[in-house]
């Protein structure tokens, strides 16, 4: 049509508007003629053309290679130019809605004195005879409502409406061509079966796309759009046939408008509908990595990068149309996935969360935990499934986290080691002590508990003379509460700040004397964060899970990492030469992933929680275990989790093997790296009256001990009654004496198994769930210790967290016989 005949409708239509519109009202309208020129002289002078924001559309996540893992949105939509849409679809919609669309301008004369005789004859508006392009203003004003109110205004079937919607539409038709109208209308209309849009249409009803919709396929979501409920595929047969029957209205509609032959539409009429629904998940409850797809969505609604205010972020939410490329690594969200249900059954209470993180970075790699990610059947609180982000924060969706327990050691390792402490140094620890003085918050408070008595009787550690080194690796809480005093309270907490730790709950941390032993709830995104950054050798990089952005628009926004240097790369140096001790001598002696690794265990107070965050120069993750009813209500002691029995459950019993069989195969594609080594000029030496000694008695202890008893402790141990689980090993009666086989089988594929670590030993990684001789104070079963050390007395007061939240509980008084915890029930 040339630009002259479309001018000619226009204005033909300006000029019959008025008449024709008040000829249609003229049986609602009395007085007759002042009101028809009333009526008519509205169209004089038109309004702007409507307000148009942005359609809804779909966001989509891709994980680091550019693979989709979810994707959320308010209306499933994508919007596609004309030119992307089939020709046939183009013409079937054309011809069924408005075959005169390309001949008049915005108003239909025929349709509309059509509608005049049928309104005449009823008695009412029976009829609108409203044209494609007064369809859209309608479906624009349907879309830019703000209220519902400004919802139903636009839907509603009177005068005003329809006389507002002509308007409206001579004023579009002012201000776009013919092609992008009908571009625009494609989009916005809702074709039935959720889909928004004629791409999503396609993909919803066919599995295909616009561009290559067949006559049969464009005729079908063309008859769709007149009446989309009633014609919706997905809600059984009798929908389908009446899709079916408008469908065949449409192919009769073009045969006699010339664009098919008579034919072509007998031949696609006895065609069947072919309808292949596809699914189209909205949410993160139904993406393969949910907890991570949960994590972006919140931090698109939480951080102000992403809008000044909750309202605008909101709003940027609901637009979509975003592809958001993250940080997920497919290989290290499978090996934690994996080792994580190897240990961890969804139905149980007790629950398992893992974070891995990248140094240098903070790129998230993963988040995994034990349980589904949704509601529970019935909307139970406990069950297979939950709803909160387990390896999150609360700004990220996840509930109150878990005590970190000894992995806050190292805060006050690197602490003292930046104050010029050397490895050797250390002084004696008592067996009991009571934080009385010397501990003061950051504010200057003195915040001293002299009425909590802090043990070495139960969980990691034992008194005695320790060195930095000897009490890192065995965990000793008295000489972590001693350095803590010399070095400063505040001064650790500062070290763990500059880190990156805060609160899982947001609050602010609590400064209290058992600060060092992990009395603050936290996450592991959070904490593997925090030691990732002593594996860039101080560099800490603020958690990222999105790296970059590409809006509706197709510009590209990189998201870069956010890093400062916190601690000198000497410091961090030696911090990590300690914590690989922990590996080598400590607490998590025997278990390995076969390359350079550093990390610490956690195990909280009565064994509400363990942990274990451990990190390579390449890759950090951080693994806690609680129970999600309550951790104090609910200890980690004589629980069957998984397939095992546990008398209780310590950092390296149960999260440090989970961290091993995960950080194995995540790294498998990565090179073996070490970490640089220490200054032994500035940190090497020092001194700790009666270590030696103490040393060289502990090895001739073991030495007196026979190769076979030594070497099969544990067996004998679980035959005396004190390891609460049997060793995971075969025996065969071969005639003259029992004999070791071998150890369990791993079914697992080659390439998921961890690497293989040192030779065999107490503390190898199959052996789970059982008594190791390098973690003291293991009880039997229903046999607790007098309880790990190291849980102030400064909890806060309070009831039960909300179900299914992780936390703990505390009632009102504090008990005496496990020291520092405020309510332990008597």
């Amino acid at each position: 049509m040339t630009v002259l005949r479309s001018v000619g409708a226009l204005g033909l239509a300006g000029a019959l508007g008025g008449v024709l519109a008040a000829a249609l009202a003229a049986p609602l309208v009395s007085g007759g003629g002042l009101a028809a020129m009333g009526v008519a002289n509205t169209f004089v002078d038109l309004p702007p053309a409507p307000r148009e924001e942005p359609l809804a559309q779909v966001t989509r996540l891709l994980d680091k290679d550019g693979r989709q893992f979810a994707q959320f949105y308010e209306a499933n939509r994508t919007a596609v130019p004309l030119g992307a849409v089939a020709p046939v679809m183009r013409r079937a919609i054309v011809a069924i809605e408005d075959a005169r669309f390309y001949e008049h301008g915005g108003l239909d004369v025929r349709g509309t004195i059509r509608a005049l005789l049928t309104n005449t004859q009823a008695g009412g508006i029976r009829q609108g005879g409203s044209s494609l392009t007064q369809q859209l203003v309608k479906n624009i004003l349907v879309e830019s409502a703000r209220s519902d109110t400004e919802r139903d205004r636009a839907r509603a079937p009177n005068l005003a409406r329809k006389i507002s919607e002509l308007r409206l539409a001579l004023a579009l038709e002012k201000k776009y061509r013919k092609d992008e109208i009908l571009e625009r209308y494609l989009n916005i209309a809702y074709f039935g079966a959720g889909a928004h849009g004629v791409e999503a249409a396609a993909r919803r009803f066919f599995s295909t796309s616009a561009s290559r919709l067949t006559l049969t396929q464009a005729a079908t979501l063309a008859g769709a759009v007149r009446m989309p409920y009633s014609t919706d595929p997905s809600l059984g047969q009798a929908h389908r046939e009446r899709l079916k029957g408008r469908r065949d209205l449409v192919l009769d509609r073009m045969a006699g408008l010339k664009q098919i032959t008579q034919q072509e539409a007998a031949q696609a009429k006895a065609a069947p509908l072919n309808i292949r629904l596809r699914p189209e998940p909205g949410g993160c409850e139904q993406s393969d990595y949910p907890f991570y797809c949960l994590y972006v969505k919140q931090e698109l609604l939480s951080n102000p990068v992403f809008g000044n205010t909750p309202a605008e972020r909101r709003a940027r939410m609901a637009r979509g149309g975003l592809v958001i490329r993250t940080s997920l690594d497919p290989i290290a969200q499978r090996a934690a996935d994996r080792a994580i249900r190897r240990h961890v059954s969804p139905e149980d209470t007790e629950v398992a969360a893992e974070a891995m993180v990248e140094p240098r970075t903070g790129r998230i790699k993963a988040m995994a935990a034990s349980k589904r990610f949704g509601r529970n059947p019935g909307n139970r609180k406990n069950g297979p499934k939950t709803t909160f982000n387990l390896p999150a924060d609360v700004a990220h969706g996840g509930g109150q986290g878990f005590q970190a327990g000894s992995t806050f050691k190292v805060f006050t390792l690197a602490t003292a080691l930046k104050q010029g402490w050397r490895f050797n140094d250390g002084f004696q620890t008592p067996g009991a002590m009571s934080p009385a003085q010397g501990y003061r918050n950051c504010a200057g408070r003195s915040v001293n508990d002299p009425g909590t008595r802090v043990l070495n009787a139960s969980g990691e550690g034992e008194g005695g003379p320790h060195s930095i080194e000897t009490g890192t690796w065995k965990s000793v809480n008295i000489f972590y509460m001693m350095l803590e005093r010399k070095v400063g309270l505040c001064n650790v907490v500062r070290t763990a700040r500059a880190l990156g730790v805060t609160r899982a709950d947001g609050a602010p941390l609590r400064e209290v004397p058992t600060f060092t032993l992990g009395v603050n709830e936290m996450d592991p995104v959070t904490v593997a964060a925090s030691f990732a950054a002593f594996a860039a050798r101080g560099l800490y990089c603020r958690p990222l899970a999105i790296v970059e952005i590409t809006g509706r628009d197709g510009r590209r926004t990189h998201v870069p990492p956010a890093c400062e240097q916190v601690i000198e790369k000497p410091v961090a140096d030696a911090v990590n030469h300690v914590l690989k001790g922990v590996f080598d001598k400590g607490t998590m002696h025997g278990q390995g992933i076969g390359r350079p690794a550093a990390g610490k265990t956690g195990t909280n107070n009565g064994y509400t929680s363990a942990w274990f965050a451990g990190y390579t120069p390449a890759l950090a993750a951080a693994v806690s275990v609680g129970d999600i009813r309550g951790s104090y209500r609910f200890p980690l002691q004589g629980v069957q989790i998984g397939d095992r029995y546990y008398g209780s459950v310590q950092g390296a019993s149960l999260p440090g093997p989970i961290w091993v069989e995960s950080m194995g195969p995540a790294l498998r594609r990565t090179e073996p790296k070490g970490f640089p080594g220490p200054d032994m000029s500035r940190f090497g030496g020092g001194h700790t009256p009666g270590l030696e000694k103490a040393l060289a008695e502990e090895k001739r202890k073991k030495r007196g001990v026979h190769p076979f008893f030594r070497r099969h402790r544990r067996l004998f141990e679980w035959l005396l009654g004190q390891s609460p689980t049997a060793p995971s090993i075969e025996w065969q009666q071969e005639g003259r004496a029992d004999r070791l086989l071998r150890a369990p089988r791993d079914d697992r594929p080659e390439e998921e198994r961890p690497e293989p670590g040192p030779a065999d030993g107490p503390g190898h990684p199959g052996m789970l769930g059982q008594w190791r001789p390098d973690m003291p104070g293991q009880g039997r079963p229903g046999v607790p210790g007098p309880g790990h050390p190291g849980m102030s007395g400064h909890g806060r007061p309070g009831g039960l967290e909300p179900p299914g939240m992780p936390g703990r509980e505390r009632p009102g008084r504090p008990g005496r016989d496990y020291p520092g915890m405020l309510g332990r029930p008597d």
